[in-house]
């Protein structure tokens, strides 16, 4: 299945049906007086979000989503009926914003959430609702109210407790199939990941936390180079970052510069998601000698202070238990 995070979409809810104005004529009844009924109400256009979807594609074949009208009222006091709501499915933490002005208008991140995108029109009043003691026959009635049109973005942003950065082969897709459920794509050349994917790291009967594999990022990210630069934004749910540094000997720069390299990409793109607790991990220790992996974690670990610093290897899964204890422990921290 194709990885779809963003989409535009129209919705139209129904328009409110008419009221009635009629009265009532029959034998021997000569002062039936007025029995008009009221309009019914139009229908609403409702998102849902919901954990059993996890990508807008659905959404890209089906562009205008309209609702039925309310049913006009009729005689004898009938009122017309409410048109059934249309409910649009979206996962878990879809962010919806007005496609014209760019406003955010909601944020669907529980289960189950519902959010009423676009309100049904109210229906029309029948004449029996104007009868008074000075009008005993009025023929006056409404018609029902227009539903709402909008133009809406919808953009999908990754529930996850943490979220894997680093330029591309930097490990992040081994590292994930090696803790997780997860089985995305693993190659040795980069850009192996073209969507991000989501992996459940079970601890046993501690719990589960949730590692979001993210597509590498290269310098100029923030401002849409490369593969990565539309999916920062799923870094921004997440509770912590683990930052994968490669020791791979065909890297042209040391594990420092890139480590810099994308802390910048994070700064320019959200300050506040700088700041985010961050667990460094060299990966790929199996292919460097002790002496320049020692030189490179002393060269980190200069430049992070005191944020955790691991070595491993997913390849061999040397070093990786530390790392995931580490990381649960902060997840619940965070909780």
């Amino acid at each position: 299945m194709r990885f779809i995070d963003e989409a535009t979409i129209r919705i139209q809810s129904g328009t409110g049906g008419n009221g009635c104005a009629s009265f009532r004529r029959e034998k021997y009844v000569p002062f039936g007086g007025p029995d008009g009924g009221n309009g019914g109400r139009g229908g609403d256009i409702i998102l849902v979000a919901t954990a059993r979807r996890n990508t807008l594609m659905e959404l890209r074949g089906h562009a205008l989503w309209r609702a039925k009208n309310g049913i006009h009222g009729t005689s004898r006091m009938r009122n017309g009926a409410n048109a059934k709501p249309v409910e649009i499915f979206v996962p878990v933490g879809t962010r919806i914003f007005d496609a014209n002005s760019g406003e955010v208008l909601a944020d669907l991140t529980d289960d189950e959430q519902r959010w009423i995108a676009a309100s049904g029109g109210r229906g029309g009043l029948g004449n029996i609702n104007f009868k008074s003691s000075t009008n005993r026959a009025p023929r006056k009635s409404t018609q029902g109210t227009p539903g709402e049109e909008k133009a809406l973005r919808l953009e999908l942003m990754l529930m996850a407790d943490v979220g894997l950065l680093g330029f591309p082969n930097a490990g992040k897709s081994t590292f994930i199939s090696r803790v997780s459920s997860a089985r995305p794509r693993v190659a040795d050349y980069p850009f192996t990941t073209l969507a991000p994917s989501l992996g459940v790291v079970d601890m046993g009967v501690e719990g589960t936390f949730v590692i979001a594999d993210i597509p590498g990022l290269i310098r100029g990210a923030s401002e849409g180079v490369g593969l990565g630069h539309r999916f920062l934004k799923h870094v921004q749910r997440t509770r912590l970052l683990l930052h994968l540094v490669s020791l791979g000997p065909e890297e042209m720069e040391s594990p420092l510069e890139r480590y810099q390299a994308i802390r910048e990409e994070l700064v320019k793109f959200d300050p506040e998601l700088a700041e985010r607790p961050e667990v460094v991990l060299l990966t790929k220790s199996d292919v460097c000698s002790e002496a320049d992996t020692q030189a490179a974690a002393d060269a980190l670990r200069a430049e992070i202070g005191d944020r955790p610093l691991f070595v491993a290897s997913s390849v061999s899964g040397r070093g990786l238990r530390p790392v995931v204890g580490r990381l649960w422990t902060m997840v619940r921290e965070k909780q």
